[in-house]
């Protein structure tokens, strides 16, 4: 027996010590994927006759919450946002009204993907608390899709309201006070929908609200809407393209950057805006050019000893006149930069910007010749706005070009002239680039548009056809190599660029229409693509 027994446990220590020999690794199991569960609330989900403060949400595992304050939606919205605690991870949460509850009125808030479990971030999509401080919970539903009106990708974030039309609504209304009801796209959704409505007429928009007040500004938001009020109940999907309004311009007090300049503020388009400049009763000459990089323009006048002269702006409905007092300060240089040296691409035009307006070109002080050379044939633009010099000319491939403008050829503003310039650039070979072909099928109106933008959106090519006499055809030869997108624009207005709309007109946007996929171009390469703008 006692041989036997030692025999056992020299066995068992054998086994022990091959156990703890050998080496292994804790896994955990399988990886959590599971969204947390809510076990309760209190009160209860869906409650009637609401006369408390706060919820409480209970779950079955610590959860933390994630962006909350911009994937929580409160709709009817309130004035003062509600406060959702606690701020680290637990088993519940508690929503806190910082706001008086509107009476008889149902209350829902989307939580979006803010709640996550503690552990792996699963979060728990679009959870929705719904209580009424009424006797019923409303229960009808609209839904709507949404795309931009011109760009090809749509915006995340979009906010869709409805404002009750009743005896207090105008047009002006999503302007100042906040919507009945509200939901978001977040940064996913693209068929949103709007729950627990009740039965009425309203008006329905759709903001990408950057302010997130909840009202449209338009100096900042995106707008779309629907021209008609919508009525409920209804099983309409509205779809609603959002643009960004041309607003009004208007100027702001300039200021003094230079002893002959100075910067002057502006919101909307300073295409065709009026100025006048007066010391007293003398009209005093000046230039306006764009401020590059910012909304401002540039107002250049003749230097002068510290004095107060008096600046008129009109555009449309704005006029209004500003008080500059003029200050002894450093004037500006006149200084010059090729706008592109290199390689000059043949849909490219070569560019000199200047530092100072220019008031003359002599292009008899200019020397434009090729490698061998022999002189080319030009003609040169100014462009005042952009304060650049514009060489046309008939470019040639696999040619070196040289310009030399000797002291004179450019005069500005200031009678000051240039010293001798020199530039180099050279062109490569047709075959580095290819050609692409749009057939136009199913045109509904002319005039047309069709443009060509790269993956940022940038156009980089544009033809325009005001009627079918060029056949359907639309040819962009000589083209860089690239995927391009290509997209038509139906020119209502005939002024030869993309409208957007206007909230106030109830005027949609041009309507824009994508080929679906982009197009590559090779060097070398032909390429034909039809495209149905019949959609």
């Amino acid at each position: 027996m006692l041989k036997r027994f030692s025999k056992y446990c020299l066995i068992l220590l054998a086994i022990a010590v091959v156990g703890c020999a050998k080496r292994g690794t804790i896994t955990g199991g399988a990886k959590d994927t599971l969204a947390p569960e809510l076990r309760f609330s209190s009160p209860e989900n869906g409650t009637v006759n609401f006369k408390g403060t706060e919820i409480k949400l209970y779950f079955d595992e610590y959860v933390k919450l994630k962006n909350v304050g911009k994937q929580l939606i409160v709709s009817p919205p309130m004035s003062k946002a509600p406060e959702v605690l606690p701020y680290n991870a637990s088993k519940y949460i508690i929503v806190k009204f910082k706001d008086t509850l509107q009476k008889n009125t149902t209350y829902s808030l989307n939580f979006g993907q803010s709640i996550q479990d503690n552990n792996e971030g699963n979060a728990l999509p679009q959870f929705k608390y719904v209580f009424s401080t009424g006797t019923y919970i409303d229960s009808l539903a609209l839904s709507a899709t949404f795309k931009d009106a011109i760009e090809q990708k749509s915006p995340n974030f979009v906010s869709f309201m409805l404002y009750e039309v009743n005896e207090k609504y105008t047009d002006s209304t999503i302007y100042k006070e906040t919507p009945r009801y509200i939901t978001n796209s977040l940064d996913s959704l693209k068929l949103v929908k709007l729950e627990n409505l009740k039965q009425g007429k309203y008006r329905l928009v759709a903001i990408q609200d950057k302010n997130n007040n909840n009202k449209f500004d338009p100096k900042t938001d995106k707008i779309g809407f629907k021209k008609d009020f919508v009525t409920l109940p209804n099983d309409t999907i509205y779809e609603l393209n959002l643009f960004k309004e041309n607003i009004p311009f208007k100027a702001v007090k300039p200021n003094q950057v230079s002893g002959n300049r100075a910067l002057i503020g502006f919101e909307g388009n300073p295409k065709d805006v009026k100025f006048e400049l007066r010391k007293g009763a003398e009209t005093i000459p000046f230039k306006i050019s764009r401020f590059s990089g910012k909304d401002s323009l540039q107002i250049w006048f003749k230097p002068m000893k510290n004095d107060s002269i008096t600046i008129a702006v009109s555009k449309d409905k704005f006029d209004q006149k500003f008080t500059l007092k003029v200050k002894e300060q450093k004037n500006d240089t006149l200084s010059f930069n090729a706008e592109k040296t290199g390689s000059l691409a043949f849909r490219e035009q070569f560019k000199i910007n200047t530092s100072i307006p220019i008031e003359k070109i002599d292009n008899s002080k200019i020397k434009f010749i090729r490698k061998d050379s022999t002189a080319v044939t030009f003609t040169t633009i100014y462009d005042d706005f952009k304060q650049q010099v514009v060489f046309d000319f008939e470019k040639q491939p696999l040619e070196k070009y040289s310009i030399q403008l000797l002291p004179g050829a450019l005069t500005d503003f200031y009678e000051k002239q240039n010293d001798t310039l020199n530039y180099k650039f050279e062109t490569r070979n047709t075959s580095n680039y290819g050609n692409l072909r749009v057939v136009l099928e199913n045109v509904k109106r002319y005039p047309i548009i069709i443009e060509l933008t790269d993956k940022d959106g940038k156009v980089q090519a544009s033809e325009i056809r005001t009627d079918n006499s060029k056949g359907s055809t639309v040819e962009f030869n000589l083209l860089e190599a690239n995927v391009f997108t290509i997209r038509a624009i139906y020119d209502t207005n005939k002024d030869g660029v993309w409208t957007p709309g206007s909230y106030l007109e109830k005027r949609q946007s041009e309507e824009v229409i994508y080929f679906p996929e982009g197009v590559r171009v090779n060097e070398n390469w032909d390429v034909e693509q039809p495209f149905n703008v019949g959609k």
